[in-house]
């Protein structure tokens, strides 16, 4: 088996994507096996079938295995939906060390005090990402290893699931024969790929349009500020042409995906799109314009909930660097420039994505896994009331114990 390698792991709505990569010096990640399986199990971003979410994985996982040619037995995971909460908190500690320098385990003391906040019985903590250090009253600092200071702080987000979702989610790719080497936030994998250094600095929003939710991250000063889920995306897209225009729901989505259009003035008015309605063998023709009808008016929809959740984050207007948009949706003919009428800027465009010949977007998020895990290399972070649910040492009774059988020998 080879040791060298990431995995990531995307459940999403509609489907389930796993990106195997190899890490390489300079940074980048060779794209060594890729899968895909329809995700019949999720609605929302929410598990609701844990049997056919375990086989959707086990599909995905074994397609990539056979593209790489060995199995895999451990991945990072992607974490979205609406059941995730951010907590903003400071932790503050003071420096230990005679010389005052402040050290990689001061980071780990100042993170740890983060966890220190009131939550919800149903909710847990599952990852703490820091902002800013502040060393002796300066902010702005971004690693403060190596500097002298007495007090140390963190300006950090605390990021909080619901324990049920978690735990199904965790459940499902435990069964699936796979070990999660860590848990990442989707918005922050997406960044890795879809934001240039500019617009993480300047401030930029990503707009992640997927089947069941929205997702809409502010970004600024190179780290996440800000994150909203919205329930709705594209399906209420394909739900809407499936009734609008009598047709069952595969047929609905393909129609999307290939003639959709999100703007009536670019649609097509020619009747050269053939279709059969539910309960009838007659085929009909029909028109772009025709789709767009029914396209139009939702895309109008989402666009101004998500301006809506900017405007609740504090920007009426977009920020420097504007917006990317990205998910399957953002790929419709005519949605940048909806999405830039709508959101009143130029600055609005769409996210590129080609890494090492993989050119299918549908694998943005897997592989934004693999990038944020070359980079950062996450950990497990699952807290239980702000302790550490693994790893814990013996208790007092074993230490005493083991003290005594010390003694003895």
């Amino acid at each position: 088996m080879r040791r060298n390698y990431i995995v990531g792991i995307d459940v999403g709505t509609a489907e389930v994507r796993v990106g195997l990569g190899e890490p390489r010096p300079d940074g980048s990640v060779g794209i060594i096996g890729l899968g895909l399986s329809p995700s019949d199990g999720v609605r929302k971003g929410v598990i609701v079938d844990l049997d056919k979410t375990v086989s959707s994985i086990q599909r995905a996982i074994e397609e990539a295995e056979r593209m790489a040619g060995f199995k895999i037995d451990s991945a990072y995971v992607g974490l979205k939906g609406l059941n995730i909460e951010l907590i903003n908190n400071r932790g503050v500690v003071a420096v230990t060390s005679d010389d005052r320098e402040i050290r990689e385990e001061d980071l780990e003391r100042v993170m740890q005090a983060t966890k220190v906040v009131a939550l919800p019985m149903d909710r847990e903590i599952v990852d703490i990402i820091p902002r800013e250090y502040i060393v002796d009253g300066f902010d702005g600092i971004r690693d403060p290893v190596g500097m002298l200071g007495v007090r140390l702080e963190v300006d950090a987000i605390v990021v909080t699931s619901l324990i049920t979702s978690l735990h199904n989610l965790m459940r499902c790719i435990n069964r699936a024969g796979i070990n999660i080497k860590g848990l990442v936030l989707q918005a922050m994998a997406n960044s890795e790929i879809s934001l240039t250094p500019d617009e993480r600095e300047l401030g930029a929003f990503l707009i992640d349009i997927g089947a069941g939710t929205t997702e809409v991250a502010l970004f600024q000063h190179g780290k996440l500020q800000k994150l909203s889920v919205i329930p709705i995306g594209g399906d209420h897209i394909t739900t809407d042409l499936a009734a609008g225009l009598r047709i069952n729901h595969e047929a609905a989505e393909e129609l999307k995906k290939v003639h959709g259009t999100a703007m009536l003035s670019m649609a097509d008015g020619e009747p050269k799109i053939e279709i059969t309605s539910v309960g009838s063998r007659e085929k009909r023709m029909v028109s772009e314009k025709d789709l767009t009808a029914f396209i139009e008016p939702r895309v109008q929809e989402i666009l101004q909930i998500i301006k809506e959740e900017m405007v609740k984050m504090g920007w009426p207007h977009l920020p420097p660097a504007g917006a990317v948009m990205r998910g399957g949706v953002s790929l419709m003919k005519g949605m940048v420039d909806v999405a830039r009428i709508n959101l009143e800027s130029d600055q609005v465009r769409q996210a590129e994505f080609d890494f090492d010949a993989v050119q299918n977007p549908a694998y943005s998020t897997a592989v934004g896994l693999l990038y944020y895990a070359q980079k950062h290399q996450p950990r497990m972070h699952v807290f239980e009331r702000g302790r550490p649910t693994k790893k814990r040492g013996p208790g007092i009774i074993q230490r005493i114990k083991d003290w005594l059988s010390d003694i003895v020998e």
